[in-house]
């Protein structure tokens, strides 16, 4: 009996050793997990720049901020807008915009294929390295640190507001840093806390806050230090004096743009244009007005009609908002059509006669009920009652709201006409003659003899291209305006 005891002791102690190996064996694993998700994470989807060429846009991924990209009085601007929009025009395709002030789901929308590039203000960095393939850098800079002047410093001599502030980095051991998470800032923190050999509090905020509202909270006294590259600093301190960046937390680090590892040909094509408008005045142009100009900063991060530091597209958005109610529309897309006719300028008059607002010749601007097509209520209502005419119009065969604004803005731009004909034409070459990316095929062929002189054109010759463009410049613009201005 004793024996068997013992026998089967053995069993359970080796049942026993057996289930904890086990056990072991898929707590490793489930450790490595997370590693193999990311890899899986990390693998970047295959659209080089042929594919770029062969859909017709470039999607760039940029944040709102007043260097990065924002609206001022409906137009787009920033320092990397400007550079991205000259590539893509140099490439030949369109830009389409994609908005996130979110810096991990930036590099997560380049690597699953929703944008091709992050056109963001991007400090290069080994990690990073691990996950894209940056472009040739743009310019060098280095991080420094955003504190608050004393409440007297204009009273008080350099030496002395020297001496409140923090000059050198080993006084940082136990303050509180606010800044982004998985930014190249944090990093940089980490690494300074070492080389000190004391801990810096670092405080991350959502990674949907920008650097620039850091600094904003900093001047404001709701938040004590902060972390930026010294151009974005600069360009901050200039409409808040109270601010102090001049002291460094790092060597000079390069600014670049990011692409995934397998866009090879994009990259080259990026880095081969990067060098060639470096040298062009163009460039310095750009960059002196977003990181020189400190009156244009001021001037654009206080106003009200930027997207950066205010909700308003224009002075007439109260009368575009009332027009768009009418029509069923967003409002921003009224907008974006009328900066597409005049800029918001209402004394414009084109070489056809148009005038206003909405470019209304004034034979259809009295039609519509305008006198006056200089005046802005005038302008907007008699442009918004054609708009109403035409759409009730294309109501009657294209009933998908979306397609049908796209009849309607190209029937505005180049008459009911030229469009009516690109839609018979697309109904007998076997197009689909309610969908507009078909009607707009044959809008473009309305230039050349074999369709202008078909038996069912009955306007004749048209210059489809600027309809065509018309569209899609008013509804890329759309994009913008929604994702960077507040309905």
């Amino acid at each position: 009996m004793r024996v068997q005891f013992y026998f089967k002791d053995l069993q359970i102690l080796l049942l026993f050793l057996l289930v904890l190996f086990s056990a072991c064996h898929r707590v490793g694993d489930e450790s490595s997990g997370p590693e193999k998700k990311k890899e899986t994470v990390n693998q970047a989807v295959q659209f080089d720049l042929d594919k770029i060429r062969e859909r017709g846009t470039l999607v760039a991924i940029v944040e709102n901020s007043s260097t990065g990209f924002f609206i001022y009085k409906g137009r787009p601007m920033g320092y990397e807008y400007e550079l991205i929009s000259r590539y893509a025009n140099h490439i030949g395709v369109e830009l389409e915009i994609q908005i996130t002030n979110s810096i991990d789901s930036a590099f997560s929308m380049l690597m699953d294929g929703r944008g091709d590039i992050m056109a963001y203000n991007l400090t290069v960095t080994k990690e990073r390295k691990k996950r894209v393939d940056f472009t040739e850098s743009h310019f060098t800079t280095h991080q420094v640190l955003i504190q608050r002047k004393p409440d007297n410093w204009r009273q008080l001599t350099r030496d002395q507001i020297d001496n409140a502030l923090i000059r050198n980095q080993v006084n940082l051991a136990g303050k509180e840093i606010h800044v982004r998470p998985n930014s190249s800032y944090e990093e940089r923190l980490h690494n300074l806390s070492d080389e000190i050999g004391s801990d810096i509090l670092i405080t991350e905020v959502h990674d949907s806050i920008e650097t620039e509202k850091l600094i904003a909270k900093v001047a404001n006294g709701e938040i004590n230090y902060t972390v930026a590259d010294e151009t974005v600093a600069l360009v901050n301190a200039a409409y808040f004096p109270q601010l102090d960046v001049e002291t460094p937390i790092s060597f000079s680090q390069q600014i670049a743009w990011a692409v995934r590892p397998e866009s090879d040909s994009l990259a080259l094509s990026i880095n081969e244009w990067i060098e060639e408008i470096k040298r062009t005045p163009d460039y310095n142009v750009i960059y002196n007005r977003y990181f020189r100009n400190v009156r244009t900063s001021k001037v654009l991060a206080r106003s009200d009609y930027s997207s950066f530091g205010g909700s308003k597209i224009s002075v007439y958005d109260d009368l575009i908002k009332t027009g768009a109610d009418s029509l069923g529309w967003d409002w921003r897309l009224l907008a974006s059509q009328i900066y597409q006719e005049s800029k918001f300028d209402p004394t414009v008059v084109s070489w056809a006669g148009a005038v206003g607002l909405m470019q209304m010749v004034p034979e259809t601007g009295g039609r519509f009920g305008a006198d006056d097509l200089m005046d802005p209520t005038e302008s907007i209502q008699a442009g918004v009652r054609y708009l109403q005419y035409l759409d009730g119009l294309w109501k009657k065969t294209v009933t998908d709201d979306e397609e049908r604004i796209r009849f309607v803005l190209a029937s505005y731009n180049v008459g009911l006409g030229h469009v009516v004909d690109a839609r018979e034409l697309t109904r007998k070459y076997g197009g689909n003659p309610l969908k507009w990316d078909d009607v707009s095929e044959y809008l473009l062929k309305k230039s050349e003899p074999e369709y202008f002189t078909d038996e069912v054109v009955t306007s004749g010759y048209c210059r489809g291209q600027e309809p065509v463009s018309y569209v899609r410049q008013i509804l890329n613009r759309f994009e913008q305006y929604r994702q960077s201005i507040a309905v």
